[in-house]
């Protein structure tokens, strides 16, 4: 992986650029001075990144999957990242606020602050999730009641174990608001801790405090009960009433008292001497956004949060397929933007007012359709030989049947090829369908939806069913289907061929294609069979000659934007004169050759692996306007005819003529330069490939 996290700190600009960096479960997270120095697809093209993300501003995500702990140490561990020096907080956020702009900005920034007030718990969460979904395995074999009035002593621990993190992920969501909004994270989780301890949960005590009052919320239960403790003689005022709530699992209360505190909290420290912050700033904030939390945030988050949830039932009652085919459907286009948390916010609230959330069953259509067309990709892989989309595809799937991770399909695959989303959206209808007809799905806490939190759901069948309809009906739309365009397919069918060529340049029992063209094919079988003769000099030559007379450009200027970024390879591109011939810029063997005729692969005898794109686009062309003159397998010298073209055709069906020439294993070597833009002939140098150091 070291090479990886070098890769990618070059690739966002180095240690300089960067001003913030952190990472989540699945993402690196950057904010750098300048994103627009960050190339997606070279991003993109490093072994072991799944996808890129630019975000507004100057913050960029980049998805590396399950190794994200690995990545994030090995690149803050580069010697180049311990040298340099970070901006501090206060430079951060003054650069922020100067590229800050209108409403956009501050909607990012409060979809910002609810994601990584909860990124960071989604470990704890999972591990929580995952202990209720064995002991509903246990209650679905008989092992255990759990619904029992007398439990087992053991369960009664276990239950201890899921139960500390819903019950304090108040606290939990407080400090990484807290450290989010730059104030101590502490002060603001033991203003929440203030609402759990039981001292204040025992003011509803009637029997110990006269002035409490309660009543029932549903006639006949004695457990649901709203109590009000009457404070009083207090100044000015008289009597004040404190509306005594279960805050444990309300994570409204923490998202809303936090940048209240931040208020306070930075306010005082411009006031109060630096020498005795310490003591005071926490202390008048105690003693201001305490009550004040106790009092009026808290009752009022509340009242929101089951406004919210009060309304969503209100549709998942009277319109309940509607609101089934609803949630899965607009998840694949809130989680990319971090929208989500909301919804996620509301299922936690839901859990922690009424006991059960109808969201969660809908969301896990979406999760599983997802699931469904990575799936897909995964079969298209396999047989289509393509070993890195194959690796992906296989640990984005593993991710999320076992642990529910969305991140690693989506941003791994689906947001890289567009074709897939309509693909998958008739998963998300399909498993919402079944959902809403069987009268909507429930569960009594907040799990993440994969294969091993299916029996959390109640009915069971229900839910079953419609997560098989999200998952075949999408993996069977991306096997039909594809999801990738005739172009996508093609340069992928020539970077494998490429890659994968790893054989001697030259091997005595190198044979020419049957299908070569009429005029290669008498030539091809002498030449094979002379292939070992190529000469030291030619083993040691590692310059490419222009494939064609005319003017080069950099390959920064093509318009196809593969080839500007480098996804393909570094190297130069060639904008052909009158009547310009292809010709093979290396003696090597010809690794790629399209039955097209638009575009060629060569392994020099040197090692290496080159790939000639004439024109662009031209694959449309389906072969007219080109004359192959070799085909794959044929061994080629310096300056031999690959193709004869007619450029008047490409120019009349609307192509550009640009023909880039790359080096797809640059890996394998060190620094490879092209040549200055400018006139050239077919003998004329274009690019130097330097030997690996060492």
């Amino acid at each position: 992986m070291s090479n990886t996290a070098q890769e990618i700190l070059d690739a966002v600009g180095g240690p300089g650029n960067i001003t913030h960096f952190t990472h989540c479960a699945t993402r690196l997270r950057f904010e750098l001075n300048d994103a627009s120095v960050v190339d997606k697809d070279r991003v993109e093209a490093i072994d072991g990144v799944l996808g890129a993300v630019p975000q507004s501003g100057d913050r960029y995500q980049i998805v590396i999957g399950g190794a994200v702990q690995s990545v994030f140490n090995e690149i803050n561990n580069l010697p180049s990242m311990k040298s340099g020096t970070a901006a501090s907080n206060d430079d951060v956020k003054a650069a922020a606020r100067a590229k800050a702009r209108g409403k956009n900005a501050i909607v990012d920034a409060f979809f910002e602050y609810l994601s990584d007030s909860f990124r960071p718990l989604l470990p704890v969460l999972l591990g929580a999730s995952l202990i209720l979904a064995f002991l509903a395995v246990l209650e679905a074999f008989g092992v255990v009641d759990t619904h029992a009035k007398i439990i087992p002593a053991w369960l009664g621990y276990v239950n201890s174990m899921w139960r500390a993190v819903f019950y304090f992920l108040p606290a939990m969501v407080a400090y990484n608001a807290s450290k989010k909004l730059d104030i101590d994270p502490w002060v603001g989780t033991a203003v929440i801790l203030s609402l759990l301890t039981p001292n204040f949960t025992g003011l509803s005590n009637t029997d110990k405090f006269a002035s409490t009052t309660c009543f029932q919320l549903v006639e006949g239960r004695d457990d649901l009960l709203q109590c009000t403790a009457h404070i009083e003689n207090v100044p000015l005022i008289g009597t004040l009433p404190l509306q005594l709530s279960d805050y444990g699992g309300q994570v409204f209360v923490p998202l809303l008292m936090v940048p209240i505190l931040a208020l306070v909290y930075k306010g005082l420290k411009k006031i109060i001497p630096s020498n005795v912050q310490m003591v005071f700033v926490p202390f008048i904030s105690f003693m201001i956004i305490m009550p004040l939390t106790a009092f009026l945030i808290g009752p009022l988050s509340i009242w929101i949060g089951n406004g919210l949830g009060a309304g969503l039932a209100w549709l998942n009652a009277t319109a309940p397929i509607i609101f089934a085919i609803i949630i899965p459907i607009i998840y694949p286009f809130l989680v990319p933007l971090g929208l989500h948390w909301p919804l996620n916010a509301l299922q936690l609230a839901n859990i922690a007012s009424t006991g059960s959330d109808f969201i969660q069953g809908p969301m896990g259509a979406w999760n599983f359709a997802c699931f469904g067309a990575t799936a897909g990709v995964l079969f298209l892989s396999i047989r289509d030989r393509d070993t890195d989309m194959r690796q992906t595809a296989s640990g984005a799937l593993a991710a999320g049947l076992f642990g529910g991770i969305s991140e690693p399909s989506l941003y791994g695959i689906h947001l890289r090829f567009k074709r897939i989303y309509p693909l998958m959206l008739t998963g998300c209808v399909a498993g919402g369908l079944v959902i809403g007809i069987g009268r909507g799905v429930i569960t009594h806490t907040f799990v993440f939806t994969s294969l091993l939190t299916i029996p959390v759901f109640s009915p069971m069948a229900v839910y079953s069913l419609g997560i098989a309809a999200a998952f075949f009906t999408a993996f069977l739309m991306v096997v039909f289907f594809d999801y990738r365009t005739k172009e996508q397919k093609a340069e992928a069918r020539a970077k494998k061929s490429l890659l994968e060529d790893d054989a001697p340049a030259v091997a005595p029992s190198a044979a020419p294609a049957p299908a070569a063209a009429p005029a290669a094919a008498p030539a091809a079988a002498p030449v094979a069979e002379d292939a070992p003769a190529f000469s030291d000099e030619a083993k040691a030559d590692l310059t490419l000659t222009s494939p064609m007379a005319g003017t080069t450009v950099a390959l920064s200027d093509v318009a196809d934007e593969a080839f500007a970024a480098g996804a393909l390879g570094p190297g130069i591109a060639v904008s052909p004169a009158a009547g310009a011939v292809v010709v093979a810029p290396c003696d090597g063997k010809v690794s790629v050759a399209f039955p097209t005729g638009h575009a060629y692969g060569i392994k020099s005898a040197s090692g290496v692996q080159v790939l000639i794109h004439i024109g662009m686009d031209t694959v449309k062309l389906e072969g007219r306007g080109f004359t192959p003159r070799v085909a794959k397998g044929d061994v080629v010298k310096r300056g031999d005819v690959l193709a004869e073209v007619d450029w008047d055709v490409i120019r009349e069906a609307g192509y550009d003529t640009i023909t880039p020439m790359v080096v797809t294993n640059k890996k394998k070597f060190g620094e490879i330069t092209p040549a200055a833009p400018g006139p050239v002939g077919i003998t004329d140098t274009v690019v130097t490939v330097s030997p690996k150091e060492a």
